[in-house]
């Protein structure tokens, strides 16, 4: 068979590129937010409640925290940074804490975050995580180190109350350059994510949504 006519050329070069496209996407890893409350619990104090609903015709889920309760939800598997670098996530706050100081213990509540987590787990104090935030004070792209595990870094992705509540945000970082600048540490892998929305330290209430978060390549499109 000849595939040198134009009519083949064309036909060939279509089925590579729809070829590498899939490939792309077969390292994209989707977790919905039924997938999330699936993932395992972890309760630091009381458990908050993460519930899934609907809003605006799609199933997100809710985190409620009204009784001074620090739990989240954590995935533990390998995510291969060489592979899927780019996290990327939905989500919705519509109020934020007031009047603390979240570099302090008695401030360290957060309406929304998500973590990355290089966990070693034979040698605990060598563990080093990203926090990425919905801060209530420190001003957005602030970083901090956490009151309570100086080995976690505090990112403030999103700051202070929306300008219109029911505003759903997008965010993008990438988890390789993120443990380069903060941890000085360029992991090939990471071994656990997480969700928390927290408020046992200042015993306010809080509530969240989480919709998708999702795993990409570094050449993904942008949102």
């Amino acid at each position: 068979m000849k595939l040198r006519s134009p009519g083949w050329t064309v036909i060939l070069l279509a089925g590579l590129a729809c070829a590498a496209s899939a490939a792309v996407q077969s390292t994209e890893r989707v977790f919905t937010p039924s997938d999330i409350a699936g993932w395992n619990s972890e309760s630091f104090k009381g458990e908050t409640r993460y519930e899934l609903v609907e809003v605006d015709g799609r199933e997100v889920l809710h985190a409620v925290c009204d009784d001074a309760t620090a739990s989240g939800l954590y995935l533990r598997e390998t995510i291969d940074l060489t592979r899927t670098p780019i996290l990327e996530w939905e989500w919705r706050v519509d109020e934020t804490f007031s009047g603390i100081d979240e570099t302090t213990r008695s401030g360290d509540d957060y309406p929304a975050r998500i973590y990355a987590v290089d966990e070693r787990r034979i040698v605990r104090w060598r563990t080093r995580a990203l926090n990425y935030v919905w801060a209530s004070e420190k001003p957005e792209s602030a970083d901090w180190a956490n009151a309570y595990a100086s080995q976690a870094r505090m990112i403030a992705v999103r700051s202070g109350p929306p300008e219109e509540k029911g505003t759903w945000h997008t965010e993008r970082r990438n988890l390789r350059e993120d443990f380069r600048r903060y941890h000085d540490r360029d992991p090939d892998s990471l071994d656990a994510l997480a969700i928390m929305t927290d408020c046992d330290d200042t015993g306010e209430s809080i509530e969240a949504w989480y919709g998708e978060i999702r795993l990409l390549p570094e050449q993904a499109a942008e949102p």
